[in-house]
């Protein structure tokens, strides 16, 4: 399978899983409000009575697993929302056993790149070669890191990559830092000065 069918096809695969596991997630967070709750008929109590047994049946990972993909989701735009989407309806167009193989070939990644997936289309396909220098980054600058991530095009996100595996590990942090110092309008030049040294 060509890069190109693989990054759409692990998009549709991973559009599926988002999407369904945020319906569940959803239909639990939405019916422990009390005025929904009281809103509800008697079988639509007790439908909802019935996923949260669901819900309570699951392991403990699978939980959190599905909360994580759901807050993944909620943290993309509606751009990357319905890219996903119709990535998702293309994969179940696909016959079965096609469906199958993208679903296991997405499996087969290590944990990094799936939950680089997690980001979205862009970041997604671009996390392997970002994530040495934002793997671990310290829970005070995740939410300002992203942004940042998010904010870069394309070319940028690529002059970030280079420079991020040619970064020794001990000067990844002070480098992250000097890069969110810089401003929006002129990291674009600031990277690609950095990559041609």
């Amino acid at each position: 399978m060509r890069r190109a069918d693989m990054r759409v096809a692990l998009r549709g695969a991973l559009g599926v899983v988002v999407v369904v596991a945020g319906i569940a997630v959803s239909s639990a967070q939405d019916a422990s409000q009390g005025a929904r709750w009281q809103s509800m008929s008697q079988a639509e109590q007790a439908a909802w009575q019935q996923r949260r047994l669901a819900w309570d049946a699951l392991p403990l990972h699978e939980r959190e697993d599905r909360r994580a993909r759901y807050a993944a989701w909620r943290a993309l735009d509606e751009v990357q929302r319905a890219r996903l989407r119709a990535a998702a309806a293309e994969v179940a167009a696909l016959p079965a056993e096609h469906q199958a193989a993208l679903r296991t070939q997405f499996a087969v990644l290590d944990a990094m790149q799936r939950n680089g997936w997690r980001l979205g289309p862009d970041l997604g396909a671009d996390w392997p070669r970002l994530q040495p220098l934002f793997a671990y980054v310290p829970p005070g600058e995740r939410d300002a890191a992203l942004s940042l991530l998010r904010q870069l095009d394309a070319e940028q996100r690529d002059d970030l990559a280079a420079l991020a595996q040619r970064l020794p590990p001990q000067d990844r942090d002070a480098f992250r830092r000097e890069l969110l110092a810089v401003p929006v309008g002129q990291r674009g030049a600031w990277l690609q000065q950095r990559r041609d040294r």
